[in-house]
């Protein structure tokens, strides 16, 4: 066991954990956001995602060790004060989840290449998406939602 610092949603945490367990376990387990989800536990679902400086990653296959002290997002940290940030807001515009499980990857991924790519074109989106698995079929909903947004922040 290892005492790690993480910067999650703003906040600083101690955790004294295994270097080598995944992000997803640490932040579900001992900081208990449950906006991450556990979805194949291989990097290819992205129910798991997290934005990490900016980046999306897969925290199921990420150590902890690796994102120490590097600023951390997960979907929990979207809401500020009870006020949706605007991402969020799109996917509740549009529907835009069912079963929601697949949801969290798909807002994380969506925001991380919307904030880098903001005036990013519908197949762009998609092609970013692609990575996420949604069982339920919102695929339509979720590429508008996240139009949605692109077109707020790229304005």
């Amino acid at each position: 066991m290892s005492l790690i610092n993480l910067k999650v949603n703003g906040r600083s945490h101690t955790v004294d954990v295994d270097p080598t367990a995944p992000l997803l376990y640490v932040l579900r387990n001992d900081l208990l956001l449950n906006g991450p989800r556990f979805g194949c536990g291989l990097g290819q679902c992205g129910a798991c995602t997290v934005i990490v400086e900016g980046e999306w990653i897969r925290s199921c296959i990420t150590p902890t060790s690796s994102v120490e002290n590097f600023a951390i997002t997960t979907i929990d940290g979207l809401v500020t004060e009870g006020k949706l940030h605007p991402i969020l807001q799109a996917f509740v515009d549009h529907q835009a989840a069912q079963c929601g499980y697949c949801i969290n990857g798909m807002v994380m991924t969506a925001k991380a290449f919307i904030d880098q790519n903001p005036r990013a074109s519908e197949t762009q989106i998609k092609e970013a998406l692609e990575g996420n698995i949604c069982r339920c079929g919102t695929h339509m909903r979720i590429v508008a939602a996240a139009r949605q947004y692109a077109l707020e922040v790229g304005a």
